[in-house]
């Protein structure tokens, strides 16, 4: 059989791209939390989470260079000043590790199977298990050190039964049946997502320069402690506990570790995993009245991650992805 070089896809590239802009994001932020944080046990995780991202630079950096393809220009050390005051507590650090590395996994599955050439197959399958061993260490040093919350418990079933009435899925009027265990694991889960957008949203608004930027910060904070309580009255009505806020692990300083660029981009990162996270927790949930709150909200944090774009074209910080050729202005 012949050999021949195999170009990259459309997929290949697209995802390679983000995984680059999002990496080298993240080996911004655990420099700078490496050079706060005081904890060893914690500062082995984040030694782990800043060695995963540089690895993953590296390695699609060397395969843009083999296909002449320009590397993303993504974030450098002008983005971070480590040597800015500790915007966060030791926990907060490792509470983030766990929350990034959720999203991260989830981000991964769907790229993979719209690889097709080996070494860009085998990169995103390094990427699963090198971050699913990461996550389990994050999560599992915040159970030894009381820290995480796990989700709520519910009656294990003794029997079969088959569902007999319409009014399984009703949900607007009259009697409301129990959660199901899928609908709890989605509430549970997109407080908790909310609960680290409002306290990043906090964070970056306290030591971002721009009033503008301050000002969408702010009205991130209110939308994601808006969500929180929509969230958790499900929660509460069925007598199960809602996980509490992390804004106390903010520390009150105005001196930026982070470009405004940096921090914006991160924030759009975090809008568009809690769009992908409502998506699916809509197709999870079967009672309309949960279904009809996602679907609304849904719609808040679409227009939300539209303003977050325009602020970033404004101030020429969104790097112009991979795109297909203009055909029709080649004619011309």
């Amino acid at each position: 059989m012949e050999n021949h070089h195999i170009r990259l896809t459309s997929s290949e590239i697209g995802g390679l791209w983000a995984n680059y802009l999002s990496d080298s994001l993240y080996i911004c932020v655990y420099k700078y939390y490496l050079a706060k944080v005081e904890d060893a046990e914690i500062k082995t995780v984040l030694e782990h989470a800043l060695d995963l991202s540089q690895q993953h630079v590296k390695v699609i950096s060397d395969i843009f260079k083999e296909e002449g393809h320009i590397i993303p220009h993504g974030f450098t050390d002008e983005d971070v000043n480590v040597n800015s005051p500790r915007l966060f507590s030791d926990e907060f650090f490792l509470l983030y590790t766990r929350q990034m590395t959720k999203g991260a996994l989830a981000t991964y599955s769907v790229i993979l199977p719209h690889t097709f050439r080996k070494d860009v197959k085998e990169h995103f399958m390094s990427c699963i298990s090198s971050t699913m061993e990461l996550f389990n260490e994050a999560a599992s040093l915040l159970l030894s050190k009381g820290l995480e919350i796990r989700s709520p418990y519910i009656p294990y079933l003794e029997e079969v039964d088959m569902v007999e009435q319409q009014g399984f899925i009703a949900g607007w009027w009259g009697k409301q049946r129990p959660l199901t265990a899928s609908e709890v694991t989605h509430l549970f889960s997109n407080i908790q997502t909310n609960h680290m957008g409002s306290a990043m949203a906090t964070a970056f608004g306290q030591v971002v320069k721009s009033d503008e930027i301050k000002k969408y910060m702010k009205r991130g904070k209110e939308i994601s402690k808006k969500h929180v309580e929509i969230f958790s009255k499900y929660l509460i009505k069925n007598d199960l506990p809602a996980p509490t806020t992390w804004d106390a692990h903010i520390q009150p300083i105005k001196e930026p570790p982070f470009s405004d660029k940096l921090m914006m981009f991160h924030i759009s990162l975090m809008v568009a995993a809690g769009v992908g996270n409502y998506g699916t927790a809509l197709s999870a949930s079967m009672r309309r009245d949960i279904g009809a709150d996602y679907t609304r909200l849904l719609g808040e944090i679409g227009l939300y991650a539209e303003d977050g774009m325009d602020l970033l074209i404004k101030n020429e910080w969104l790097e112009r992805p991979p795109f297909a050729a203009d055909r029709n202005q080649l004619m011309n």
